[in-house]
């Protein structure tokens, strides 16, 4: 069966939600996957968007977090105040984000490329990345992955991972027990280790190599003796997915 690699992205990070959790979701596929994680295996996921909208039961894919059909059949129609606050209330399990620049310590980078003042290219910024990022119980990142995104130095922290690894987010003043959880990419799958929290290999996806791990990543990735290998989209994924985007907007990518 031929699936696209953003298919596989979406159906990966989907099984990671799991049901009658909270999640916080940015634009793009993290909507896509928790929309599909609440048409399988989760139909009680609370989806949260920062706009207000607690709870919805999206028909199709929204343009962006602040749509009117992220309030559809919504729980409330409330606010980026009121959402923030439950984040900060450490209510919300999950944080869902993509990002441009990834460093080994889970950092975020979606601000600039180049310096801040003169950059090569001004991304979209925070928006709420920042709070899910430092306040959710567990951040899933999902991103494309090369020499370019994965990064030694990212250009400009947006979002804070482990800063500079253990004990970094707490000396910060961040909540104990929270940061990265997942990062998902075309390649593969990563946790972070324990102990120094540095990234690590999970598993990655059908005809990926450990090479291509190495060789799309400027730092030097843990790589376990055990890894797990993802399953490909089923039909009946692939169809759903079709539902949630039928114009393609988002899906037709890779």
């Amino acid at each position: 069966m031929e699936y696209t690699s953003t298919e596989l992205l979406a159906c990966v990070a989907a099984k990671m939600l799991e049901d009658k959790k909270s999640v916080f979701v940015g634009t793009g596929l993290p909507m896509i996957a928790s929309m599909l994680a609440q048409r399988t295996h989760a139909p009680d996921l609370l989806i949260i968007f920062e706009a207000g909208g607690i709870g919805p039961q999206i028909p199709v894919l929204p343009i962006s977090v602040g749509e009117s059909r992220t309030f559809y059949k919504a729980v409330a129609a409330s606010s980026m105040h009121d959402c923030m606050s439950i984040s900060q209330a450490g209510y919300l399990d999950y944080g869902f984000l993509g990002a441009a620049q990834l460093d080994m310590y889970g950092n975020i980078n979606t601000t600039v490329i180049g310096e801040h003042d003169r950059p090569k290219v001004r991304l979209p910024g925070s928006g709420g990345a920042n709070d899910v990022g430092s306040l959710c119980q567990r951040t899933i990142i999902i991103m494309r992955q090369d020499k370019k995104r994965f990064v030694k130095k990212i250009d400009f922290l947006t979002t804070p991972g482990y800063l500079t690894g253990a004990g970094a987010r707490e000396k910060a003043g961040l909540p104990e027990d929270t940061g990265p959880f997942r990062v998902i990419t075309q390649l593969g799958v990563y946790g972070f280790d324990e102990e120094s929290k540095k990234i690590k290999l999970l598993a990655i996806h059908p005809d990926v190599s450990i090479q291509q791990i190495k060789d799309n990543s400027e730092f030097d990735i843990i790589i376990p003796k055990k890894i797990d290998m993802t399953k490909p989209p089923t039909q009946k994924e692939r169809e759903i997915l079709r539902e949630i985007d039928p114009t393609g907007m988002v899906m037709r990518k890779g």
